[in-house]
């Protein structure tokens, strides 16, 4: 079955879920006895699947929405899933195609909407931005709906999919020209209860390093700043590349936050080891260039971060010439951290990210 919606700025697809080529997902018996999950006009039932396609003018984001069946005396959540806010960082789209064909309708307990692409012309393009406008789908928010392609998706997360939200799961990676450590990022600035849920959430996936996040205006920072709900940004995996063992480890995060949640723990083959131990750092120093020119980053930064190593207070992190060969300045870590991502791409301007990493005590 296939159904077409309308809204004011998009366009809801959806039809039934079908198993695909390899038979390792199936089609599920809908059940008339409960109330299903509604998006506007789209209904889901319970213990079912839908494909959805929200087309925006110039745009498309293809999803899946699972409503489970209901568990008797408990609440039911809704978890949203996204990908491809930074089209250009691949593992998280595999690993999200992936989850919703694997996951079982009919024995998660709750709601899933999951967001395969969240940029889907940027992906089409390898841009990190929407081509249409530049815009960039992790900062920006609230977006507008009678803005441009950019704003309008901005706008439709805040107005029509964050207020359903329980809690928000981001997925990113090393961009084409990024470097980094496995690490995610929780809201340090949200409400009191909304930290506390997101950080313990974040206790539970299998990312070792655990950072303190300030920001407000991007995805997942939006929803628990200024709407309470509290989210994680989950980074794996860089260089614009797609490794399996990657994809494999985003998986694995997806299934062990479900697990903790308490809305699906039928992936035993993901969650039966225990996740990683974590480190807490409470503070990031960002810094930014100085100079427009040509960025060679130091082998002291990409050896560390190949290693895991501590860069200590001083060491220098690289140095920027211009076309000419002509020395333009020196970059130094203020103080003992870890390098969590840094430019590993030769063009800089004045005010690129150079390297970010976290300040121990």
């Amino acid at each position: 079955m296939t159904s077409l919606f309308s809204d004011n700025n998009y366009e809801i697809e959806a039809h039934d879920f079908k198993p695909n080529a390899c038979g390792t997902a199936r089609p599920y018996i809908k059940s008339e006895l409960k109330a299903g999950m509604k998006l506007h006009a789209l209904h889901v039932e319970p213990g079912t699947k839908q494909l959805v396609k929200f087309n925006f003018n110039g745009g498309e984001i293809p999803a899946t929405f699972i409503h489970g069946l209901h568990v008797k005396d408990q609440p039911e959540k809704t978890l949203v899933i996204t990908a491809g806010v930074h089209p250009d960082e691949y593992p998280g789209i595999a690993a999200l195609v992936r989850a919703a064909n694997k996951i079982n309708p009919e024995k998660l307990h709750g709601h899933l909407l999951l967001f395969h692409c969240v940029n889907l012309p940027g992906f089409w393009a390898r841009s990190r931005f929407v081509p249409e406008d530049g815009f960039n789908l992790n900062s920006g928010y609230p977006g507008k709906a009678d803005g441009t392609l950019g704003e309008r998706i901005a706008n439709f997360f805040v107005t029509n999919i964050f207020p359903q939200a329980d809690f928000i799961l981001d997925l990113h990676s090393g961009s084409p020209t990024e470097r980094l450590t496995t690490c995610l990022f929780y809201p340090e600035d949200a409400r009191a209860d909304v930290r506390e849920t997101a950080f313990n959430a974040a206790m539970a996936t299998d990312i070792p390093w655990v950072l303190a996040s300030h920001a407000k205006d991007g995805e997942y920072s939006y929803a628990a700043n200024y709407m309470n709900v509290p989210g994680l940004l989950l980074e794996r995996g860089y260089a614009g590349q797609c490794r399996e063992e990657w994809i494999h480890g985003f998986e694995r995060d997806i299934a062990l936050l479900l697990k903790h949640l308490g809305m699906y723990s039928d992936l035993p083959e993901l969650t039966n080891i225990p996740p990683c131990r974590k480190n807490i750092c409470a503070h990031t120093f960002y810094l930014e260039s100085r100079h427009t020119g040509l960025w060679y980053p130091d082998e002291n930064i990409v050896n560390s971060i190949m290693e895991g190593r501590i860069i200590r207070k001083g060491s220098r992190l690289g140095h920027i010439e211009n076309f000419y060969g002509e020395f333009l300045g020196d970059y130094y870590a203020e103080s003992d951290g870890i390098i969590f991502y840094y430019t590993s791409g030769l063009a800089i301007r004045e005010g690129d990210l150079l390297v970010a990493y976290g300040l121990l005590n």
